[in-house]
């Protein structure tokens, strides 16, 4: 069976969410975010590690409210960068030696399903680097920068959203990183670095159950996505769960 080193980066501004609150910290049906897409990942037979990367502001916060958490679900907790391949680089120096694969999962993205996550994780195994995509179903349309002006209609054919995991060979994904060094100002996602570095990268078609949380109203739909789906215990996440929720 391949392993796999699964990072979370969660070192996002949540500047779009709104409120005092980070979404990394929000209560989605009682439970945090973050723990609610960790939830997914530590029990898995093929995942041999599972990295939590936070902003230092945030690492103090993380280490005294959900310490015991995280040490009971044996996620690792590194600190992260002001820009987000600052952060997946962070976590990509502690990737442990037995790990074939990395997983980079947004934090933001607790509705993955279980059916998503192996599809994708077998085709990374076949093909070195893969990633969840929703196909474009609507009717888009390019603006004219600083106006409201269509200037095009846009052919959606072959157009995906990128969705995480995305999921690579180790050896790509770092060889990818060393070769952006600080070119990754515009970077928006890990696939796009596995581009520039003249890899191929498969999609594998998700859906927009798969949906990233990024205001507060995605919360109300993200509750009504996980409560869709078959109920299944939740893991324990230590003795002292209650008092951090």
């Amino acid at each position: 069976m391949a392993k796999f080193s699964v990072i979370i980066p969660a070192a996002g501004k949540s500047e779009r969410f709104g409120g005092a609150e980070k979404k990394t910290f929000a209560k989605l049906d009682g439970r945090p975010i973050f723990l609610r897409t960790l939830e997914h990942f530590i029990s898995r037979p093929d995942v041999c590690q599972t990295i939590l990367a936070v902003s230092p502001e945030d690492s103090a916060t993380m280490k005294t409210s959900y310490g015991a958490n995280l040490g009971f679900m044996g996620v690792k907790l590194v600190e992260g960068g002001a820009r987000r391949c600052d952060t997946v680089a962070a976590a990509l120096k502690i990737v442990s030696n037995d790990a074939e694969y990395v997983a980079i999962h947004d934090a933001a993205r607790p509705c993955v399903s279980v059916d998503m996550i192996d599809a994708v994780f077998a085709e990374a195994v076949k093909s070195g680097a893969a990633i969840l995509g929703a196909p474009l179903v609507g009717t888009i349309k390019r603006v004219a920068a600083g106006s409201r002006v269509v200037e095009q209609t846009v052919d959606r054919a072959g157009l995906y959203e990128a969705q995480t995991p995305q999921v690579f060979r180790k050896d790509i994904i770092i060889e990818a990183y060393a070769k952006l060094g600080d070119a990754g100002e515009d970077i928006t996602d890990d696939a796009q670095a596995v581009e520039r570095a003249g890899h191929a990268v498969a999609v594998v078609p998700s859906d927009a159950s798969n949906l990233k949380i990024t205001t507060k109203g995605d919360l109300t739909l993200a509750a009504a996505i996980i409560k869709s789906r078959p109920v299944k215990a939740a893991p324990r996440m230590g003795a002292f769960e209650e008092a951090q929720w």
